[in-house]
C-alpha cells in the first residue's frame, strides 16, 4: 500500500472534504479521488459515506484511519532511526562485550570516545562469548569485544592477558613462583559456565596438559570465581589481575605453559557494512589503542 496514498487518506479523513484535502496536500481533486478509489478497491469496502456532497468517515474508514496513522508513525520513526544510525556524529553503536571487560577497558573506551563524539548513542550488551556471537550473527549488535577470536570474523587485537592459577592464600601452591597446569589434575576447579571464552580456553589448556579436573562450581563472572577460590572451594584459571582488582584472599600463580594467555579483540560481521558511527568507533579504537590498552 502506497505510503503517500495512506497520508492522503488520513488528511481526507480529517477534513472529510475532497476540495479542502486536495488543497492542503497540493494535488488535484481528480488525483485524490482516483487514489481514494484505488484504496477502497484494495480494502474491499467503502471508507466514506457520501452525505450532501461531503464525505463522512464510516466504520470501515475509522478502522483504516487508526491503522494508517500507526503505520505512518512507524515508518517515519524507522526512517528517523535509520538516518540517525547512518550519521557518524549522531548515530547509534550497538556494542557487545564480555563480563570481564565491564570493570575497566569498556568503560574507559566509552568515556574517551564520548569525549570526541558526544552525540553518538550506545546500545550495550554484556554477556558470554557464545551469547555475544549469537547476537552478532543475528544482527542485533554491530561490534563485539570478545575472546577468543571467532573463526571467519574480522579481528582487531586490543590487548593480551596472561593466564594464571588462582588458589586460596593458604593453599600448598600459594608460594610457588610458577606452576605447570599438569600439576593440578587432582584439584577441584571453579570455572565459568560453558559458552564463556575463558571457559573454552581453560578446557583447551587442561586438555593439552592431559588433565580432566572436577568442576565443583560454574559461575558467570570472574569475580565470583575468585571469591569462591578465596573461600576454599577450589582453584581456577583466570587472567592475571591488575593489582587494584586482585582478590586479597587469592594467590595468583603464573602458569608455565606458553599458551596460557588470551587475546581480547574487536570483531564484527564480515558480510555487513558497519554503520558510520560503528566504523568511527573502530577507527577511534585503533588510533588510540596504545592509550586504551
Amino acid at each position: 500500500m502506497d505510503l503517500d496514498e495512506l497520508h492522503w487518506f488520513v488528511v481526507l479523513a480529517e477534513t472529510e472534504h475532497v476540495t479542502d484535502a486536495a488543497a492542503e496536500l497540493g494535488i488535484s481533486q481528480p488525483t485524490l479521488s482516483r487514489a481514494l478509489s484505488r484504496l477502497e478497491s484494495r480494502i474491499g469496502a467503502p471508507l466514506f459515506d457520501r452525505v450532501n456532497r461531503r464525505l463522512q468517515l464510516n466504520t470501515y474508514g475509522a478502522i483504516l484511519l487508526e491503522h494508517a496513522r500507526r503505520s505512518i508513525a512507524e515508518i517515519t520513526s524507522a526512517a528517523e532511526r535509520i538516518a540517525a544510525l547512518r550519521d557518524p556524529d549522531t548515530g547509534t553503536v550497538r556494542l557487545a562485550f564480555l563480563h570481564s571487560q565491564a570493570g575497566g577497558f569498556v568503560p574507559d573506551l566509552l568515556r574517551r570516545f564520548r569525549a570526541e563524539a558526544p552525540q553518538v548513542q550506545f546500545e550495550l550488551f554484556q554477556g558470554a562469548t557464545l551469547d555475544i556471537l549469537d547476537r552478532l550473527d543475528g544482527g542485533h549488535v554491530d561490534l563485539a569485544i570478545t575472546s577468543p577470536r571467532p573463526a571467519g570474523y574480522p579481528w582487531r587485537v586490543l590487548y593480551g592477558e596472561r593466564l594464571c592459577l588462582a588458589v586460596p592464600r593458604e593453599h600448598r601452591f600459594a608460594e610457588r613462583s610458577r606452576l605447570r597446569l599438569a600439576d593440578t589434575g587432582d584439584e577441584p576447579f571453579v570455572a565459568l559456565q560453558p559458552g564463556f571464552g575463558l571457559r573454552q580456553l581453560t578446557d583447551e589448556l587442561c586438555a593439552a596438559a592431559g588433565i580432566a579436573p572436577t568442576i565443583v562450581f560454574e559461575a558467570m563472572e570472574i569475580p565470583t570465581v575468585e571469591g569462591l577460590v578465596a573461600a576454599g572451594f577450589g582453584v581456577a584459571v583466570v587472567p592475571v589481575p591488575h593489582p587494584d582488582r586482585a582478590d586479597t584472599g587469592v594467590a595468583y600463580i603464573p602458569l608455565s605453559e606458553p599458551t596460557a594467555k588470551r587475546q581480547l579483540g574487536l570483531t564484527w560481521r564480515p558480510d555487513r557494512e558497519l554503520p558510520p558511527a560503528a566504523s568511527r568507533l573502530v577507527e577511534f579504537v585503533m588510533h588510540n589503542l596504545h592509550e586504551l590498552a
